[in-house]
Order: C-alpha cells, then sequence, then structure tokens
C-alpha cells in the first residue's frame, strides 16, 4: 500500500509539472528555484493579474521552454504570449521594483484597446 500511495504522489507530480503554466488574461510568473538565496517579495502584491510561482527544479521543461537562464526570473504574459521579462543580476537578486513590474501589467493591460 506505500508503495500505491508513493507512485500515485509522483503520478500526481508528474501532471502538475506538465501542465500549461500559462493562461489568460496578465499572467506574472516567477520561475525560480530552492537554491536561489531570493524571491519576489512583492509578487503577491501585484495587482490586475494572476500570480504564479514555478521551481524549475522541479518543472525542467517549464525551464526549458521559457529559456530561463537565471534565478529568479519574473515574466509577464499576455494571453500566454510574453510581453515583458525581469531577470536577476549575476548575484541571483531580482533588482526591478514593484512599481516597475505593476508599469508593465499597466502597459500590457493598455496593449489590448
Amino acid at each position: 500500500m506505500k508503495y500505491v500511495i508513493t507512485f500515485l504522489l509522483i503520478c500526481t507530480t508528474a501532471l502538475i509539472s506538465a501542465q500549461d503554466i500559462t493562461g489568460e488574461g496578465i499572467e506574472v510568473v516567477e520561475f525560480n528555484a530552492s537554491f536561489s538565496p531570493s524571491k519576489c517579495e512583492f509578487l503577491e502584491d501585484l495587482v490586475e493579474c494572476e500570480t504564479l510561482r514555478v521551481d524549475i527544479l522541479k518543472n525542467g521543461e517549464a525551464q526549458k521552454e521559457n529559456k530561463i537562464v537565471v534565478v529568479p526570473t519574473l515574466i509577464i504574459y499576455n494571453d500566454g504570449e510574453e510581453v515583458f521579462r525581469f531577470q536577476a543580476n549575476i548575484m541571483m537578486q531580482l533588482e526591478t521594483t514593484q512599481a516597475e513590474v505593476q508599469d508593465a501589467i499597466s502597459e500590457a493591460i493598455m496593449s489590448g484597446f
């Protein structure tokens, strides 16, 4: 029974990792890794968008598909298409501010009009 439960957990994790991370509307995705010393502290405070965190160690396919070369990386999608990207510096620190990301979100929304 223990092996069956373990197998089901592994299968469920694989399905979650394989699902498409972009959807409709504006979505901000933080790509990061558990070894990274920093993360986007303001991700949940962004408005007029959906937010998501992706651990590239658990979802290597997402890393490849989105060409993530440094963590953390923030990507803003509009209806599944990348419109802005913010990448960490060589010290793995995201130097962008909440205001800069929020401005990019507003610009993505306005581009639809």
